[in-house]
């Protein structure tokens, strides 16, 4: 069965930039028989333009179009009996804010294909935004950074960096964070700033893009062991620590004659206790950069930083929360921040939030849609990774029972909802419904 694909506008948020495929994709597919559709978007990082050269017809709604490709949720009145939607859908932790969208998917028989879901037969993601996150997460907690010092009267080389969506292009962004390394190496921290240390939680794509940028600065890798042994008195002020958290550096089991496994954490996570806390307070910024759910235990709570707050005025002056689950790991991210206004001081003692760079606390960056503030490149290599699959999904019936489906495995295990009905994988989101 042959089906019209349509690209979808964005519109959960106002700076949503993304494409799942470009216009150069869509040229070959288009070419190999396939139809598109694209809604008219004028936003969007590549043009209205540049998608009809490519051969598509651009429209105002997809009606016509029987498979629906988009990047973030999509409104519960867009959804349409018997359509087949691929997108990023938030429910696979039972997100209680996303499942009325699921509901509605259900009760008109649709189909739901999650990115987030496409893995190979290891349960690695192979389709994903995740080194773009980190690498923005990292240019604007840098940003943060200078800002924030700035801001208490301490000049720096951080200082004129900007918000990654204001450069033209990712190798702009990273052009001007190494000038401020240059300086950095140069002139180095004035003196009680320094020295600059760098923690991040995860080794995955995003924790691997948040240390890219970091290492355009002139910077020494040490572990979380060193970290604690650190001198700080003459450590020298124009060098960044980089410090990489694993799992068993994270959390310790409860049952203090136990050790650690990594097998078994992941299996009874309600077994362990966080250990991350006795790190903090050699941290000046923290990125949050690994995946969490609420059976974890947290990385940073608000009684600790309270506790912190209360002693003294702490070196840690950002946390750059890529994961961005609102009230999780880092638990004082009360909520997602949007590109317009990306972050906010947490007050730990009175327990308040002010948005902007001014305030008493530490300052959170925890932009919701990070891919979003370098939007080709993001979308460029989505399209490269997303590409081999669309062919088959496009030719697919989706009329055909689950199990007859022959769709690749990746995509089959990917499918979240097929003719409405959870797929045996995802049987489990009963519960949340």
């Amino acid at each position: 069965m042959k089906n019209i694909i349509g690209i979808r506008y964005e519109d959960k948020y106002v700076m949503e930039r993304r494409v799942a495929i470009t216009p150069e994709h869509l040229k070959d597919l288009i070419a190999e028989g396939v139809e598109f559709q694209v809604q008219k978007s004028a936003k969007r990082v590549f043009s209205d333009a540049q998608f009809e050269e490519a051969g598509a017809k651009l429209v105002d709604d997809l009606n016509e179009a029987q498979l629906i490709f988009g990047v973030k949720e999509m409104p519960i009145d867009f959804f349409e009996v018997g359509k087949s939607y691929v997108f990023f859908s938030h429910v696979i932790k039972g997100q209680s804010y996303n499942m009325p969208m699921l509901k509605t998917m259900m009760q008109k028989k649709c189909q739901l294909i999650d990115y987030e879901k496409i893995e190979n037969e290891e349960g690695k993601r192979l389709i994903f935004f995740g080194r773009f996150a980190g690498l923005a997460g990292m240019i604007n907690s840098l940003w943060s950074y200078g800002q924030r010092l700035k801001i208490s009267g301490v000049d720096n080389p951080f200082q004129n960096i900007r918000q990654s969506h204001t450069y033209d292009s990712l190798e702009e962004a990273m052009q001007s964070v190494s000038e401020a390394g240059l300086e950095f190496a140069s002139k180095g921290l004035p003196k009680g700033a320094g020295p600059l240390v760098i923690g991040f939680t995860g080794y995955g794509n995003v924790s691997k893009g948040a240390q890219e940028i970091v290492n355009l600065l002139p910077s020494i890798e040490i572990s979380p062991e060193q970290l604690l042994k650190l001198n700080f008195d003459n450590a020298p002020s124009n060098v960044a620590y980089k410090v990489v958290f694993k799992e068993k550096d994270i959390s310790q089991p409860i049952d203090e004659k136990a050790s650690f496994n990594l097998g078994h954490y992941y299996k009874h996570p309600e077994l362990y206790k966080n250990r991350f806390e006795q790190y903090i307070p050699h941290l000046s910024i923290l990125m949050n950069c690994m995946y969490w759910d609420d059976r974890y235990p947290r990385i940073v709570t608000k009684d600790y930083l309270a506790n912190l707050f209360q002693q003294n005025q702490p070196r840690l002056k950002v946390i750059g929360d890529v994961t961005c689950d609102p009230d999780g790991s880092i638990e004082c991210t009360h909520k997602g921040t949007e590109i317009e206004d990306p972050v906010f001081v947490y007050n730990p003692i009175d327990r308040n939030y002010t948005m902007g760079f001014e305030g008493d606390g530490v300052l959170v960056m925890a932009v919701d849609i990070l891919p979003s503030e370098l939007p080709k490149e993001a979308s460029e290599a989505f399209s490269d990774a997303l590409f081999p699959f669309v062919k088959s999904i496009a030719n697919q019936n989706f009329t055909e029972n689950f199990e007859k489906l022959t769709l690749p495995k990746p995509i089959k295990r990917a499918m979240i909802l097929h003719k409405g009905e959870l797929t045996p994988d995802y049987k489990y989101l009963e519960a949340y419904l």
